[in-house]
């Protein structure tokens, strides 16, 4: 399966949203394989887990984001789980588990209740090691302003998960021994 060819039925080449969603994957997906190779005693499945960070935002289309060309109508927030509901359409429920599962450092019933976001309330926490890297590389990355590449440090990814509790934070501290400081 080639992710950029789903990406395609989706996104117009060339468009804004286009460039920022293949760029911000392309990143967390190169990011990913080479947390994998730190962890290979693991045996993380590194076919799967390049094309699922290549697909792990492909629901922004449906959100209200202009600033990288996304003009649905759903919050931001909800993404990754827009984007679930889009790759089990394609029959690619493992993929569609790691769009669900990756905002922040994943989402519990419980924050989602307790936010009020606009989401089911269930657990979108990442489960298996493939779900945890991407969600890990993905933190290093940004989509706004459009993509230029650069990573963040740890200690800008710490200070943005800070605000939403301290074991947001600890969950991060935990994957970076796990997977190493930086991607």
């Amino acid at each position: 399966m080639n992710p950029l060819d789903l990406i395609g039925i989706y996104y117009r080449p060339g468009t804004l949203a286009y460039r920022v969603l293949t760029a911000h994957s392309t990143a967390v997906a190169e990011a990913a394989l080479i947390v994998a190779r730190r962890v290979v005693h693991l045996q993380p499945d590194t076919g799967f887990i390049h094309e699922a960070a290549m697909l792990h935002d492909i629901g922004i289309w449906h959100v209200n984001a202009p600033e990288i060309g996304c003009f649905g109508t759903y919050p931001y927030v909800c993404h990754g789980w827009l984007g679930a509901q889009m790759l089990e359409s394609h029959g690619l429920p493992a993929h569609a588990r790691v769009c669900e599962r990756h905002v922040g450092v994943g989402l519990s019933a419980e924050d989602i209740a307790a936010q009020g976001l606009a989401l089911p309330v269930r657990d979108m926490l990442p489960h298996t090691l493939e779900e945890q890297i991407i969600c890990f590389a993905d933190l290093f990355f940004s989509k706004t302003p459009p993509p230029d590449g650069s990573r963040k440090d740890p200690a800008a990814v710490i200070a943005s998960l800070e605000s939403w509790g301290p074991e947001k934070t600890a969950r991060f501290q935990h994957w970076q021994q796990i997977f190493g400081a930086c991607v």
